[in-house]
């Protein structure tokens, strides 16, 4: 039987700093096409689970060691990657301490939810409103049935 054609695989993670008032949240500019703001992360390698790879980006991109709380979503729509279909687990997690830029990083800051840059990339307006939703309502994403 022949090898199956899959979408890539990521995990991304919403990290909280809980050291600051209002735990804002850490977005990374990227350095790569697509440009705009983004929710840190990147794909998960072959032998790692996706919670590992989630925890192993946070500490590449933005340098911070991470806990991972709850798994926001899985965000799977073919046309939310341009550079082709990537599904990607999306997870809600926390940290302390000052957060720099690396690896596909060109820059990295702390915004409160009221204050988030533009562009976003990919489709991360959708995911930080359904994380917006979860801190204030304390439940994670809605199913967006097809």
């Amino acid at each position: 039987m022949p090898k199956p054609v899959t979408p890539l695989l990521a995990a991304d993670a919403i990290i909280e700093l809980t050291d600051r008032p209002d735990r804002p949240i850490v977005l990374i500019e990227r350095a790569n096409p697509p440009y705009g703001w983004a929710i840190p992360g990147g794909f998960v390698d072959v032998g790692e689970t996706v919670e590992q790879a989630a925890i192993r980006e946070m500490q590449e991109e933005v340098c911070l060691t991470v806990e991972l709380q709850v798994l926001l979503g899985i965000y799977s729509d073919p046309a939310r990657d341009q550079r082709g279909h990537t599904v990607t687990a999306v997870y809600v997690a926390t940290a302390s301490g000052t957060p720099k830029a690396a690896d596909d990083a060109k820059n990295v800051r702390v915004f409160s939810l009221d204050e988030l840059p533009a562009p976003l990339a990919f489709d991360h307006a959708l995911v930080l409103e359904d994380y917006r939703r979860y801190r204030e309502q304390g439940g994670v994403k809605p199913l967006r049935k097809a």
